[in-house]
């Protein structure tokens, strides 16, 4: 069977050419891209990218109206809304404000907190906001996104996919926000909320287990970009334990994980392989040789840096890409990716630098 570079690439079956997996988000490179103003004429814009650069694989809207253009630029760094929230500069609007764990006033408040009789999340903001009381209801949520005459398996060399941001560490992260969850992430109490969180998932890697996809995207920031934020005995203790279970879920229903955290993961990749990830998708800060020698055509992403496109001088941009081939030839699987981000405020020349001196030298 013929399959896809993508498809390879997750397998670690080493296609000749390496495809990309770009998070993007700046209009700008598009309109530079195209010649076709991305505000004016958005669908048009969206079409030529595609003709001129299908490995992006960026959706196309259905209308061609006009977008308004947004008010924040280099020189206006941030805006605050009528509830004080501050926002920033995404893509071709504004990000939404922090305020994860705003409804807990104290600690107290947050150890007493049940997550099985809170388990509707469908009002509560922690990104994943479904209701998860009644797992046949969110199977059937889930599975309204794929052909129904798949069943419950995808098509052999499919690429067909679903992907969770809370996989356990998001969980009480985005429920009580940062200084609130590191307050009290040492408590015994933290251990009954945190066997709740992991009841809550059991219900959402079983519905995946039943979905027709290939690969599942489990999303968990355990690291920032200097390394872990929490203990390798705190994280053994209540993260990696989990993941073995809910992706030996995944595993014996014939899925294949791809784990995906920003910052550094130097210290905990081992520990996520062991756990049964096929591959990681990371930032720039991570060592992805260091890996890809030690794990056998693993699947890895991520090793870009828009930082390097930002300051746009050519001979550091091929550096990267003639870099990041390299790492693609030590093992099977590989993705392009510029690992933190293509936002809105990176230099389009840049961008195209490095796009077209990835066709020129991506493959093997």
């Amino acid at each position: 069977m013929e399959y896809s570079d993508k498809y390879m690439a997750y397998m670690g079956m080493a296609p000749k050419r390496i495809p990309h997996w770009e998070h993007w988000s700046c209009p700008d490179a598009e309109t530079y891209l195209t010649g076709i103003d991305y505000y004016e004429h958005p669908r048009l814009c969206r079409l030529k990218l595609q003709e001129l650069y299908p490995q992006l694989e960026l959706g196309v809207p259905e209308k061609d109206d006009p977008k308004p253009r947004p008010k924040m630029d280099l020189k206006s760094d941030h805006s605050v809304d009528k509830d004080g929230q501050r926002h920033v500069r995404w893509g071709d609007g504004e990000s939404g404000g922090w305020d994860w764990g705003i409804r807990f006033n104290s600690t107290e408040e947050a150890l007493k907190f049940s997550p099985l009789e809170n388990a509707d999340f469908s009002k509560i903001p922690v990104v994943e906001s479904r209701d998860y009381s009644d797992e046949e209801k969110l199977y059937q949520a889930y599975r309204a996104g794929y052909p129904k005459e798949w069943g419950d398996k995808a098509p052999e060399g499919s690429t067909a996919s679903t992907s969770f941001y809370n996989t356990m560490f998001m969980w009480p992260l985005l429920t009580f926000g940062w200084e609130r969850f590191l307050e009290i992430c040492l408590d015994p109490g933290f251990e009954r909320i945190m066997d709740e969180f992991a009841e809550i998932n059991r219900r959402v890697f079983r519905t995946f287990a039943r979905l027709p996809v290939n690969f599942v995207v489990c999303h968990d920031d355990i690291v920032t970009s200097r390394g872990p934020v929490c203990s390798p005995k705190w994280m053994h203790k209540y993260i990696f334990p989990r993941y073995e279970e809910f992706w030996g879920i995944l595993k014996a229903a014939g899925k294949e994980v791809i784990f995906m955290a920003d910052g550094c993961m130097d210290a905990y990749a081992d520990d996520v392989f062991a756990c049964g990830a096929r591959g990681i998708i990371s930032e720039p800060y991570t060592n992805y040789k260091v890996i890809a020698r030690k794990h056998k055509d693993c699947f890895l992403a991520g090793e870009g840096d828009n930082r390097i496109l930002t300051r746009n001088d050519p001979a550091e941009i091929r550096r990267m890409v003639e870099s990041m081939v390299e790492t693609a030839r030590m093992t099977g699987g590989y993705m392009m990716c510029i690992g933190n981000h293509i936002p809105w405020n990176v230099t389009p020349e840049g961008i195209k630098r490095y796009l077209d001196l990835s066709v020129e030298l991506a493959h093997r």
